[in-house]
């Protein structure tokens, strides 16, 4: 793996956790008044797995660019990634839009499958390891879509 490839993969993955981090407000009235499934994590949960999978994306994108003869295509799913993934927390939090963030949450599941097929293709293990992200992205539209139809 090439540092300064990682080096790159991690600041654009820091600079998403920074930005979707900004956005969330789970001590506003508006959230602790949703209807929640009794499925749902507890608050403190998020934090820890996120962070492994921030770390995961940035390590396995790192592994993939560093390995793809031709990045033009990865980059641009990588990006698109990103920024779904940071955008989810502005829709459902800071636009108070539970069926919007549902329908975000299913685009940005749909890129992590497409982001770990790319990176497979360059590198299998590192492609496998980003199979949690999409699991939890996965889990993430579920739990969004459980409170759109709850609080529509």
């Amino acid at each position: 793996m090439r540092w300064r490839v990682l080096v790159g993969t991690g600041i654009a993955v820091a600079a998403t956790a920074v930005v979707g981090a900004a956005g969330v407000d789970s001590e506003s009235t508006w959230f602790r008044r949703l209807r929640k499934p009794s499925w749902q994590p507890p608050p403190q949960v998020f934090g820890p797995v996120w962070s492994t999978l921030y770390t995961d994306i940035a390590l396995s994108s790192a592994a993939a660019l560093s390995r793809l003869p031709e990045r033009s295509g990865y980059v641009p799913a990588l990006a698109r990634n990103l920024v779904l993934n940071a955008g989810w927390t502005w829709v459902f939090w800071r636009a108070q839009r539970p069926g919007w963030a549902a329908v975000e949450a299913a685009a940005l599941t749909a890129s992590s499958v497409d982001l770990l097929a790319r990176t497979a293709r360059a590198d299998r293990r590192a492609g496998a390891a980003l199979a949690p992200y999409v699991a939890w992205c996965a889990f993430a539209t579920a739990l969004s879509t459980a409170i759109a139809r709850r609080n529509s």
